[in-house]
């Protein structure tokens, strides 16, 4: 059954067409990405499906048991706490409890059959909507999106506008809708909150439609792709990968049916020219015959749209002859008596691609500006090799002069330039006539990184430290940032949640945890297969060789191997156990003097919820070793 069927949708914004012809349907549990440029209407078409904005042509239809969440409609209530907030999508479960907390208060000063009765109902209907759940479920959602214990009780509004946000997302999850409209919701998390959520959606049963910039994020949970490109809707079976070879392939399969169909109609017309130079009677039927025949062969052709525009650039690195760029000894900083990393030493070798991870609020944007003299540390020293000029990308993009013209701002860096080099300069990053006299304060969160990366780009710069620089950035601009980076001959120290971007470049990756380093010598997916291994004993990093840290890695595989087969018997062990347990406890709630007696059916109901979270924590801890196992 469909959740959701659009049928010949067109929005217009005055004269200016959105979209036409969007045509699709949601299946129920259907795992949808929407991808296209800044701009193409993703957003616009959200509001359709929610009906905050009327479509000009055609029809958006529900079924009649489709319950849709959307995030953007949730509006928080500054005074709560942030654990409050979370339980106020179970008002209705709050509102059973009160009235069986009221129902028990009678029942002990004297027997009411029907308020036993009305007692017994409303005992089963609060278990099967989930109130012997609702606030574990409020809080660990809380908890796997990053706040801390200590932040559940904090306000709404002490929040800043991402941990807001965060709250919002919560409550979408938590409530029961079965079609989801996410709308960027990996903004503002960081790698382990995204995957939490990454999870649960997995898990959850809902529908949902997912607009996200995240490539690696559309991977994991998407199944069809539905692209938004020059006002038209294509629908692609697969995740986001799938997706682009799909429309690679089909791009090149309408380009060689159309160099057929060319060379039919040149065969054609070459036919017509050869009439014409015999110019008798019976050459003129033929010549018409043909003429119509390049008219039906014309209307084979098919219309292959043209890519939106993307920045097009490339990095250009001043020689350097050190083989070490940069040195880090001992480094330490502490905010007050907040230690966030002591005794950082590490090192960074030329042409390298380095990545710096770790969980927001550990300490990596200090570290960064640390390295780029933006600040001192507290303790420690870091040395640049002879020759090497650093550059750093600022997430905050606070070196832009607010106050400036585009143009200015790039000008005034470079006075050498002429204005002609600086304005094709700036045409290669989407600024062109008029936009070049924007001022910097006007201009979206996305124009502002490419100005930024156009600046740091003339610099010349052979050491590029760069903080998270792909967010803002549509997805054809991160395409060619990446090739970019991948073709620049200099070196990079770069912190990201991007991990599609982070697979793409990373030669080398540095874990930051409690104030420590560990060394992964790949990409994200190396990490993400060998972090098994430290991240109970996160270790500071030590200069070793190569074929050293090989061999105590794979030393260390076979040991956790070992291991986990250890931890997944003694699991199973104890999900059987649970099971038994849970069979008992369900027995005796249907015992009539269980049922009866509210506080005991509390009691029991209390271990069960218990015993139901540490299964389904179990189950999850079964697949992650058998995941673990098959690596």
């Amino acid at each position: 059954m469909a959740l959701l069927t659009s049928s010949n949708v067109g929005l217009w914004f005055g004269e200016r067409e959105i979209m036409s012809g969007v045509t699709f349907s949601i299946p129920e549990k259907g795992r949808v990405g929407l991808v296209g440029v800044n701009g193409c209407g993703k957003s616009s078409l959200f509001k359709m499906i929610t009906g905050e904005l009327p479509t000009d042509e055609g029809d958006i239809v529900r079924s009649r048991l489709t319950t849709i969440g959307y995030m953007e409609q949730i509006i928080l209530d500054g005074s709560r706490t942030l654990y409050e907030e979370a339980l106020s999508v179970f008002s209705h479960l709050e509102d059973m409890e009160r009235e069986l907390n009221e129902i028990n208060k009678k029942l002990e000063s004297c027997e009411d059959a029907e308020l036993i009765e009305r007692q017994h109902r409303l005992n089963e209907e609060f278990a099967d909507k989930g109130g012997l759940t609702f606030r574990v479920r409020a809080r660990s959602s809380l908890l796997g999106l990053g706040f801390t214990e200590a932040q559940l009780s904090q306000t709404i509004g002490t929040l800043s506008g991402g941990q807001r946000s965060k709250v919002q997302l919560c409550k979408l999850l938590l409530s029961g809708a079965n079609l989801l409209l996410l709308d960027e919701p990996t903004n503002h998390l960081d790698i382990e909150s995204t995957k939490w959520l990454e999870n649960f959606l997995l898990g959850c049963g809902s529908a949902y439609i997912v607009i996200s910039h995240d490539r690696y994020f559309l991977d994991r949970v998407t199944t069809t792709t539905m692209e938004l490109e020059n006002r038209r809707l294509t629908v692609y079976p697969g995740n986001y990968s799938r997706y682009l070879a799909l429309r690679e392939e089909r791009r090149e399969a309408d380009m060689r049916h159309n160099e057929n169909v060319m060379r039919e109609i040149k065969h054609v017309e070459g036919i017509i020219e050869q009439q014409k130079r015999w110019n008798q009677e019976r050459n003129y039927v033929t010549i018409a015959s043909k003429e119509k025949q390049i008219a039906r062969l014309e209307k084979e052709l098919v219309n292959i749209e043209k890519d939106p525009d993307s920045i097009h650039f490339k990095f250009t690195a001043k020689d350097v002859v050190t083989d070490t760029i940069l040195t880090a000894d001992r480094l330490a900083f502490s905010y007050g008596n907040r230690e966030i990393f002591k005794e950082l030493s590490f090192f960074i070798k030329k042409s390298e691609k380095v990545f710096l991870l770790g969980a927001n609020g550990c300490g990596k944007s200090t570290l960064l500006n640390i390295l780029a003299s933006r600040m001192p540390g507290k303790a420690g020293s870091f040395t640049l090799g002879t020759g090497v000029s650093a550059g750093y990308f600022d997430q905050t993009m606070s070196s832009l002069h607010t106050e400036k013209t585009a143009l200015d701002e790039i000008w005034d860096a470079y006075p050498r330039m002429t204005e002609t080099q600086v304005r094709s300069a700036m045409a290669a990053f989407l600024f062109r006539g008029d936009d070049v006299f924007r001022k910097v304060e006007l201009l979206s969160g996305g124009e502002r990184a490419r100005l930024a990366l156009l600046k740091l780009m003339l610099s010349g710069s052979n050491l590029l430290i760069l903080d998270e620089p792909t967010n803002h950035l549509d997805t054809a601009s991160r395409e060619a940032l990446e090739k970019a980076l991948l073709e620049y001959d200099g070196t990079l120290l770069i912190v990201s949640h991007d991990r599609y971007f982070i697979n793409k470049l990373a030669s080398r990756i540095y874990y930051m945890e409690n104030g420590s380093l560990s060394e992964f010598l790949g990409n994200y997916d190396y990490f993400e297969e060998h972090r098994v291994i430290s991240e109970n004993t996160v270790k500071t990093v030590k200069t070793q060789s190569s074929q050293a840290i090989e061999y105590k890695q794979r030393k260390e595989r076979e040991s956790a191997k070992r291991k986990c087969k250890g931890q997944i018997d003694r699991t199973e062990k104890r999900i059987e156990e649970i099971g038994e347990e849970m069979a008992q406890i369900n027995h005796q709630l249907t015992l009539p003097e269980v049922s009866s007696d509210y506080e005991r059916v509390l009691e029991l109901s209390g271990k069960l919820d218990l015993l139901g979270n540490e299964e389904t924590e179990l189950y999850a801890l079964l697949e992650s070793l058998y995941d673990q196992l098959d690596d």
